[in-house]
């Protein structure tokens, strides 16, 4: 079965690939989620071009994203879900806290140009995006979601811990797993805790 690896915001495919060589899978696809969108940089352009990229896939597969790749796997499951098999939601929130998405923007905005060099897109663009997904919200779709469902969060990402919890408990579905010592970005910190789970 395909694994599809979705990443964050400030990361790029090549961030899963100590994930996806302790894991062992013969089958995966790592977009390069910035790379996507011909026009403006917006979440639901992102979103649009995942939908073309698996349209003709007849088999189904497992969506593992980490924050924005996270919201992105939530919500092609709840778009998708004759496609998604299962599920593994890294750090992701289901209903966007607006305030952390205004703060994140804040710190952008004072950032250098250069300190975006390598995070696959440009200063202006990271922040269209995140602007973008001001306003996400599944909860209603969570329902929707049949499939099994991994969540994982590292035990010193406070301002996702929280939701990955709520998250478990309304997708009755679902295993909880919080990675001791890990903090946000668990795919760079600690990707054996993730192939293990995997």
């Amino acid at each position: 079965m395909k694994t599809i690896f979705l990443h964050g915001l400030g990361q790029t495919a090549d961030d899963w690939r100590a994930v996806i060589q302790q894991a062992s899978l013969s089958d995966i696809d790592c977009p390069e989620l910035f790379s996507l969108p011909e026009g403006d940089m917006s979440y639901s352009e992102i979103l649009k071009k995942l939908e073309k990229r698996y349209e003709k896939e007849t088999e189904t597969f497992c969506i593992c994203g980490l924050s924005l790749g996270g919201l992105l796997a939530l919500d092609y499951t709840i778009r998708h879900r004759n496609k998604v098999d299962s599920l593994v939601l890294i750090g992701a929130q289901y209903k966007v806290p607006t305030r952390m998405i205004d703060f994140q923007n804040f710190i952008f905005r004072c950032m250098p140009k250069k300190a975006f060099d390598n995070m696959g897109m440009s200063k202006k663009d990271t922040i269209q995006l995140s602007h973008s997904m001001r306003t996400l919200d599944f909860s209603a779709g969570l329902k929707d979601i049949m499939c099994p469902v991994i969540i994982i969060c590292g035990e010193k990402d406070t301002v996702n811990l929280k939701a990955s919890k709520r998250l478990a408990k309304l997708l009755p579905q679902a295993e909880l797993h919080i990675v001791p010592g890990a903090g946000h970005e668990i795919n760079k910190e600690a990707p054996e805790a993730i192939a293990a789970i995997l």
